[in-house]
């Protein structure tokens, strides 16, 4: 089903001009000095509006999202992700090159845990907890809108995700491939993958055989 850009990139103002972070707030604007063309600013959610999956990640990538304003596009980490959302549906392109190359996600909406490129790709824990109301807001909305899948990628998605859910770590551990039953009613699932990074692909952390397994039980689940 077609979608226009309005659908799948729905930028919230709030989010886009948040500093509420002064160390990611001013490591952004040195970023944006260095790099002029960057997007360099928090990056919103992208994807199907009414999504039966909903993927968190940890953070924009220095040369990928923090560059061109969509998760996980432009840099390594989203080719292995593009390319399996394609391949089991629930993306029209098997790549992902920037925010205007015309690809839509089906079914299927990317975020991510912090929404500001932090330093070295580590975000300091207030700083995952101050931006922890903006993916509440966003599972709640996804939850609302009958939502039935949620996938982290890595063990701080998972552990944001959870606080969004005020459930507790020590019930729910993280482990690739687990399958986690959440107990809100609509049957809600959080699944768990080590995350597509170019550290856990060229280490074998995570093999294209281990990502798509968990994809075989998402579609499984929610088609």
């Amino acid at each position: 089903m077609p979608h226009n850009a309005l659908t799948q990139q729905c930028d919230n103002l709030n989010t886009l001009d948040c500093t509420q972070c002064p160390r990611l707030a001013g490591f952004l604007q040195s970023v944006k000095t260095k790099h002029p063309d960057y997007h360099a600013r928090p990056v919103s959610a992208f994807g199907d509006i009414n999504p039966k999956l909903l993927i968190i990640g940890l953070a924009p990538g220095m040369h990928g999202a923090n560059r061109t304003g969509r998760p996980f596009t432009g840099d390594y980490a989203g080719i292995l992700l593009y390319r399996t959302l394609h391949q089991f549906g629930f993306a029209t392109r098997p790549e992902s090159v920037a925010a205007d190359d015309g690809l839509q996600l089906l079914g299927c909406r990317i975020t991510n845990a912090v929404k500001c490129l932090p330093p070295e790709n580590k975000p300091m824990p207030q700083e995952i907890r101050q931006c922890n109301h903006y993916l509440t807001a966003e599972i709640n909305e996804f939850v609302q809108h009958d939502g039935m899948a949620v996938l982290a990628l890595g063990t701080v998605a998972h552990q944001a995700t959870l606080m969004s859910l005020q459930l507790k770590l020590k019930d729910y551990p993280f482990g690739h491939g687990a399958v986690h039953h959440l107990p809100l009613g609509n049957g809600l699932k959080l699944y768990d993958s080590y995350h597509c990074s170019r550290y856990n692909t060229q280490t074998k952390r995570l093999t294209t055989e281990m990502f798509e397994q968990v994809f075989d039980e998402i579609a499984a689940a929610i088609k």
